[in-house]
């Protein structure tokens, strides 16, 4: 009795130990690896052709949920997983894109690095300012 009990206890302190939070661009969600799935990216091109490349991106490939044009953030879900796009400027010339990519585990690196790499080769449609 006190061997399943000891059992018991350990594996509820393991799985309390493994699983945390991860933040992400409308508040933090639970994950069970502490691998946030995201990718940053810098171009220099303005924020509004990063906004249309991305919105045409997120849109191809999946189901764009939310695109909050004040502050210029995306969720998209694509391949039963959320996606999160946040575009900002970082100087006159530059904009930085961070693309995060989340499954129910933990992140997904591989889906957030592909919509980056299409958001940059959606972007060599638009002419160059």
């Amino acid at each position: 009795m006190k061997l399943k009990t000891l059992f018991a206890l350990t594996l509820s302190v393991f799985t309390v130990a493994i699983t945390g939070c991860v933040s992400t661009p409308t508040g933090s969600e639970p994950s069970l690896t502490f691998n946030s799935g995201d990718r940053i990216a810098k171009y220099q091109r303005p924020v509004e052709q990063l906004a249309e490349a991305t919105k045409t991106v997120l849109t191809r490939n999946g189901k764009l949920i939310l695109y909050n044009v004040v502050n210029n953030t995306f969720k998209a879900r694509i391949n039963e997983r959320d996606v999160w796009v946040t575009i900002s400027k970082v100087d006159a010339k530059t904009t930085q894109v961070e693309v995060q990519a989340r499954t129910s585990v933990g992140g997904d690196i591989d889906l957030a690095a592909e919509i980056d790499k299409q958001i940059a080769l959606q972007l060599t449609t638009y002419p160059t300012p």
